[in-house]
């Protein structure tokens, strides 16, 4: 089954007159009555009658015609969209971010590529390293990017994008604020706000347990916003991605002795194809100045 052979059954349809429907089709008549009788062939019955110089729908005809006008309804409606695609209109994307990820980090990004694409229909979804992997194997998400302390497992594709450091952040008027940096073990004895989200949170408790520094711990959240306005408030430091501050006035320091860093990547499914939107946005991250993002 053809679709120019249903549309000249329907043109028939609306005209009970073949000699109208080839004109309106812009086919010759007999070319019309062809296809039309090989519509017929396939089907397993007759559509139409021809008696004389009247035409008319069968029984079986008055059955089909409404399954053949879903049909070409349906596959105009898949061609519009799939051109909308093509052309980057209304396409979707379906981005993963983690959670730890600092707002500013992305936010040049995002607003660029709106720019340059603004029919592309971005759907953010932030989340733990974990739950974003398994999003991307059960393709809800088209990419993601995160960070993993002891790396990605083969199954992905990962395309490092930049790497940052581990900071302490204190609060206005802390010891901390007249160091340039804080070493590991200047941290000792202080209270501890624990960021649970983090993807190094079981790092650093192997951390600070290898570098002998005990810590009071007094609080533990998912929100970086509020281990941040905690911190803030006082109630104790927390170890937080460089990049990734969002509460003004939070007084910061790198960590050293030894450094910890962290490296950000774009992952993604191998073997998985790109739609255009989505090979648009895989350029776009490529080709953004991660280094310079956070100034």
């Amino acid at each position: 089954m053809e679709m120019h052979q249903i549309r000249y059954f329907l043109a028939v349809c609306d005209t009970l007159n073949f000699t109208r429907a080839s004109e309106i089709c812009n086919v010759t008549q007999p070319a019309l009555t062809r296809a039309i009788q090989k519509l017929e062939e396939e089907l397993g019955g007759l559509l139409l009658r021809r008696e004389r110089n009247r035409t008319h729908l069968t029984e079986f005809g008055l059955v089909m015609k409404p399954h053949l006008e879903d049909v070409l309804r349906n596959t105009q409606a898949a061609t519009t969209t799939a051109k909308s695609l093509l052309k980057l209109e209304d396409a979707p994307l379906n981005l993963g971010v983690m959670c730890t990820i600092g707002p500013l980090r992305c936010v040049g990004l995002l607003a660029q590529f709106r720019k340059d694409h603004p029919g592309i229909e971005a759907s953010l979804h932030e989340g733990v390293p974990m739950e974003l992997s398994q999003l991307l194997i059960q393709g809800k998400l088209d990419l993601a990017i995160m960070a993993q302390p002891k790396g990605f497992e083969e199954s992905f594709t990962v395309e490092p994008l930049y790497r940052e450091r581990f900071v302490v952040a204190f609060p206005p008027g802390h010891r901390f604020q007249r160091m340039n940096a804080v070493k590991t073990v200047d941290c000792g004895g202080e209270s501890y706000l624990m960021r649970m989200n983090c993807e190094y949170a079981n790092h650093w408790d192997e951390f600070l347990t290898a570098n002998r520094v005990d810590l009071q711990e007094v609080y533990r959240s998912e929100r970086e916003d509020w281990i941040q306005t905690m911190v803030m408030a006082g109630m104790g430091i927390c170890f937080v991605p460089e990049f990734s501050t969002v509460v003004a006035g939070l007084h910061t320091r790198p960590l050293i002795e030894p450094e910890v860093w962290r490296e950000v990547s774009l992952v993604t499914m191998p073997g998985r194809r790109f739609s255009p939107a989505v090979a648009a946005f895989v350029k776009a991250v490529r080709q953004y100045r991660w280094q310079s993002s956070a100034v």
